[in-house]
C-alpha cells in the first residue's frame, strides 16, 4: 500500500452576503484532503470557524502534523484519537471514507444501511440577519419552501421573525439567535415564538451561558449548536434541550457524527443536520445523518456563486443528492 496526502485551502464566492448575529460572509473558506491510494483517490471539506479558534491555515497545519500517520495507513478509528473534534479531523475522515468505498466498490448507503437509492430531503432554507423589510423580501421569495430558518439576533427578534413569518406563511420555522439572546429573552419571547408557530428555536444562549436552561421548560423545542459537539457533550447537556444539531465540522467528521447521532437517540433527543457555508463536497458525507434527521439544514452550497461540479441541486427547498461518483459511490 502507498498513500499519500495532500491538504489546501479553497475559496468560494458567494451570490449574497450572508449575516448572523456574529457577523457577515462574503466568501467561503474551506480545506480540502485528497489521500491517494492504489490510483484512488478519496476527498474531504472542512470549513475552519473562527468561532472555535480554527482558520485556514491552522487547520492545514493540523492536518500536516497527523499526515505521516494517514500515509503510513492510519485509519478512521486511530484518527480518533490522532486529533481532537474540529474542522481539521473532519476533512481527513471525511477522505478516508471516500477512499474506503472507492476501493471497495462500495458505497455510503450499503455501507451504512440507508435507503437506496438516496432520496431527496428537505432541507432548511436559511433567511439571513438583515432589517426586517429586507428579511420580509428574502422570506417572500422562498414562501413555497417547506422549511425556512431565520437568523436573528437580539436588537428585534420579534420584528425580525413578524416580517419573515408575514411574508412567508406556510413554510416551517426554526429561529436562530446564533447565542445572542439571554434567559431572559428566551422567557419573555415565547409567546411570540408560539403564536408565529416556530417549530425550533437554534443554539439562544451563549453555550457558555448553558446552565440557565437546567430546567427551563421551552414551549417550543429548543436545539444545541454550540452546546455539542461530541457524544460526550450529551453527558452535561442541560435539559432545557430538546434537540442536538450535528455538524460534521464540529464533531470533527462523519465516524464521530454517526456515534453522537446515535447517542442522542438513545437519550431521547432529537437530531437535527446542519452546515457551515460550504461546498458540496461538505454535504455529501452529511448526507448519511441527514437522511435520519428530524430537522436538516444544508443549504450552505446554495449560498456559492459556483460550487462544484457534480454537486447538490435544490428546488425550492427540496435537495438532490449530488451526481453518481462525486463522494462516496453516491
Amino acid at each position: 500500500m502507498h498513500r499519500t496526502l495532500t491538504a489546501a485551502g479553497e475559496i468560494f464566492p458567494l451570490h449574497t452576503p450572508f449575516r448572523i448575529s456574529r457577523g457577515v460572509r462574503t466568501a467561503a473558506q474551506v480545506v480540502i484532503v485528497a489521500i491517494a491510494q492504489d490510483g484512488v483517490t478519496g476527498r474531504g471539506e472542512c470549513v475552519p470557524y473562527p468561532r472555535y479558534g480554527e482558520n485556514a491555515e491552522s487547520t492545514i497545519l493540523a492536518i500536516e502534523a497527523i499526515r505521516g500517520a494517514i500515509e503510513q495507513g492510519a485509519g478512521r478509528q486511530e484518527l480518533l484519537e490522532l486529533m481532537p473534534a474540529g474542522a481539521a479531523r473532519n476533512a481527513v475522515d471525511c477522505a478516508l471514507w471516500d477512499l474506503e468505498l472507492r476501493l471497495s466498490g462500495s458505497d455510503i448507503a450499503t455501507a451504512l444501511n440507508l435507503e437506496k437509492p438516496l432520496r431527496p430531503i428537505v432541507t432548511a432554507m436559511t433567511v439571513s440577519l438583515d432589517a426586517p423589510d429586507h428579511m420580509a423580501a428574502a422570506a417572500a421569495a422562498l414562501a413555497d419552501a417547506p422549511l425556512l430558518k431565520v437568523k436573528v439576533d437580539r436588537s428585534d427578534p420579534a420584528e425580525q421573525i413578524k416580517a419573515v413569518r408575514a411574508a412567508a406563511p406556510k413554510p416551517k420555522m426554526i429561529v436562530d439567535p446564533n447565542e445572542s439572546w439571554t434567559i431572559a429573552e428566551v422567557r419573555d419571547l415565547q409567546g411570540l415564538l408560539t403564536d408565529l408557530r416556530v417549530d425550533l428555536l437554534e443554539q439562544p444562549l451563549p453555550a457558555d451561558d448553558d446552565d440557565d436552561l437546567i430546567g427551563f421548560r421551552s414551549a417550543i423545542p429548543i436545539a444545541g449548536d454550540e452546546a455539542v459537539h461530541v457524544a460526550s457533550d450529551l453527558d452535561t447537556l442541560p435539559d432545557g434541550y430538546g434537540v442536538v444539531n450535528i455538524k460534521l465540522d464540529k464533531t470533527g467528521g462523519l465516524t464521530a457524527a454517526l456515534e453522537l447521532a446515535e447517542a442522542a437517540r438513545a437519550r431521547g433527543l432529537g437530531v437535527m443536520t446542519g452546515c457551515m457555508i460550504c461546498s458540496s463536497l461538505s454535504i455529501a458525507p452529511a448526507w448519511a445523518i441527514a437522511a435520519q434527521s428530524s430537522f436538516v439544514d444544508l443549504d450552505g452550497p446554495l449560498w456559492l456563486a459556483e460550487d462544484r461540479d457534480g454537486g447538490v441541486s435544490a428546488a425550492n427547498g427540496i435537495m438532490s443528492p449530488p451526481k453518481p461518483g462525486f463522494w462516496g459511490g453516491i
